[in-house]
C-alpha cells in the first residue's frame, strides 16, 4: 500500500480526534470477557488493528456489529469458543495480540495466541520486544505456556488464579494482559510496577463498568478482586486519542494552516501542549479544542527545544516523531532524546528524504535537529508507525508530488486517515497496490 500526496497546501478546518487506538483495542478485548453486550462509542473502526482484532473475535464466535458512521461498535461474546484456527487466522500484523488469550482463558482454560507482529522499531525480527512478560504473567496467574509453530499455547487446567506480578521493568503491554486476566481470575492478584497510562486508566474504568474490582495506589500499583468468572455487560466511550490530537496540532504548525483540533484530551498531554509553548506556539484553547493559526507564533517563528521522551506524563516515545517534525521549522538547533525505546530512528533516514540539505542527525537515544528546514518532494518508504505518518505530514507540507510507501503503518494508527485530510483540503490518495513504486511519480511543484 502507498501514499501519492501533493504537497504545499496548508490545511484548513476543523477536524476531530478520534477514539484512541491503544485504547480502543484494550477495550475490544475486554469486551470480550462477557456474556452480555458491551457497547462501545468514539470507536475508530476503520483501524487496521481492530480489523485484525474483530476478525480474530468473530473467528471464536462472538459477535461483533460495527457503526462506522456513528462510532459504535457492540459486542456479543456469547457464542466465543475458543479453538484452533487456521494458519493464516493466527498471522496478525499487530503486536498486542497477547489481549487475546485472558477472554479464551475464562470460558476454556485454554488459550490459542497468536504471535506478536507489528512495528519493529529496534534491530532483529521483533524490534527487541518479546513477549517474556507475558509468559510471566500467565505462569504466575496458574497457566503453563507452550510455544508451538505457529501460535503459542496457553493453559490453565485449574483455572486462573490469583496472585502477585512484580514486573521487572514498567511495561504497558504486562499491565494490560495482567488487569485482563486478573480480572476473571480466582482471588486477588497484586500488581507492582505497573504502567498506569491514560489508555489503562480507560481499561480499568470499563472493567469496572463491567464488575471487576480494581484498587488503584500511586502511579504503579494495582490490585484485582478477580471476580473467577465472566463479568457483566456495560457501556462506555474510547477517550480520544492524545498521539493523534498532537498529530494534527504539529501538522498545522509546519504547514502554517488555520485547524482547530477538536476533542483533545488535555487530561492526558499537559506535559506535551506545555513543551509546545514553551516552542513558542501560542496557541488558543478552550476545554475541548485547540486552535493554531498563522498567529499564534508572537516571535514569528517556532523557537529550538530540547526535550526527553520516556513515560507518562511526559512526552511518551510514540510522540517523538512529530517533535522532530516540529524542530524541522525551529530557528536552531534542537535535540530529542529517547530513554526508552533508544533504536527508535529509523523513521529518520525516511524522514530526511523529504527535507532539503542536511538537518537531521540521528544516534541510539538521541535526535539533533538542525532548523529551519525546508521540506521537497521524495518518495519515501515507511519504518514504524508514527514514523510513517510522520513522512507523510512532510509531504504534504512539501510543494509537488511524494510517495509514502508502506503507508499501512500510518493507516494503523490514523481512522479514516485519507477522508480526515480531504476535509482539510490536503490531497493524499493511497493505494492497495504494493507493488514497487516508480520514482517518476515524483515532481516538484
Amino acid at each position: 500500500m502507498y501514499a501519492v500526496i501533493d504537497g504545499g497546501i496548508a490545511p484548513v478546518g476543523r477536524i476531530t480526534v478520534s477514539g484512541a487506538k491503544n485504547s480502543a483495542t484494550r477495550l475490544l478485548a475486554a469486551a470480550l470477557l462477557s456474556d452480555e453486550p458491551v457497547d462501545l462509542s468514539n470507536f475508530p473502526s476503520s483501524l487496521v488493528d481492530v480489523g485484525h482484532k474483530i476478525g480474530f473475535a468473530r473467528a471464536m464466535g462472538a459477535s461483533v456489529e460495527v457503526d462506522g458512521g456513528d462510532g459504535r461498535l457492540r459486542v456479543d461474546a456469547r457464542g466465543f469458543t475458543p479453538h484452533q484456527l487456521e494458519r493464516a487466522q493466527l498471522d496478525l500484523p499487530v503486536r498486542t495480540t497477547y489481549l487475546l488469550a485472558a477472554a479464551q482463558l475464562a470460558r476454556s482454560g485454554v488459550a490459542y495466541v497468536p504471535y506478536p507482529g507489528g512495528c519493529p522499531i529496534g534491530p532483529g525480527p521483533s524490534g527487541q520486544r518479546g513477549y517474556d512478560l507475558h509468559v510471566m504473567v500467565w505462569e504466575r496467574l496458574g497457566c503453563t505456556v507452550e510455544e508451538r509453530a505457529d501460535h503459542i499455547y496457553v493453559a490453565a487446567p485449574a483455572g486462573l488464579r490469583g496472585s502477585s506480578i512484580d514486573f521487572p521493568i514498567s511495561t504497558v503491554g504486562g499491565t494490560e494482559n495482567a488487569l485482563l486476566c486478573a480480572s476473571v481470575a480466582a482471588g486477588e492478584t497484586r500488581i507492582s510496577n505497573a504502567y498506569i497510562t491514560p489508555e489503562i486508566e480507560d481499561l480499568i474504568k470499563l472493567l469496572r463498568q463491567m464488575g471487576a474490582v480494581i484498587e488503584v495506589y500511586g502511579t504503579s500499583h494495582l490490585v484485582v478482586q478477580g471476580r473467577a468468572g465472566l463479568l457483566a455487560g456495560a457501556r462506555m466511550p474510547v477517550m480520544p486519542d492524545r498521539i493523534e490530537a498532537l498529530t494534527w496540532i504539529v501538522y498545522a504548525v509546519i504547514a502554517r494552516g488555520d485547524l482547530t483540533v477538536e476533542g483533545v484530551p488535555f487530561e492526558a498531554m499537559e506535559v506535551p501542549l506545555t513543551h509546545l509553548q514553551h516552542a513558542g506556539i501560542d496557541f488558543y484553547a478552550n476545554s475541548r479544542s485547540i486552535q493554531i493559526k498563522p498567529d499564534c507564533f508572537p516571535s514569528g517563528r517556532v523557537e529550538p527545544f530540547e526535550l526527553a521522551c520516556g513515560a507518562h506524563p511526559g512526552v511518551i516515545s510514540d510522540m517523538q516523531a512529530f517533535f522532530v517534525l516540529l524542530a524541522l521549522v525551529g530557528a536552531g538547533t534542537s535535540r530529542i532524546y529517547d530513554y526508552r525505546y533508544p533504536e527508535r530512528i529509523a523513521f529518520v533516514r525516511e524522514l530526511a528524504k523529504h527535507v532539503q540539505g542536511s538537518h537531521l542527525e540521528a544516534m541510539p537515544g538521541r535526535i539533533t535537529v538542525r532548523g529551519p528546514a525546508r521540506f521537497q518532494p521524495a518518495v519515501s518508504t515507511s519504518t514504524d508507525l508514527r514514523g510513517s505518518m510522520a513522512s507523510v505530514l512532510a509531504a504534504l507540507v512539501a510543494p509537488g508530488r511524494s510517495v509514502v510507501q508502506d503507508v499501512q503503518m500510518a493507516m494503523r494508527g490514523y481512522d479514516n486517515l485519507e477522508g480526515k485530510l480531504h476535509r482539510l483540503g490536503s490531497r493524499i490518495q493511497v493505494h492497495e497496490d504494493v507493488s514497487p513504486v516508480d520514482r517518476e511519480l515524483v515532481s516538484t511543484a
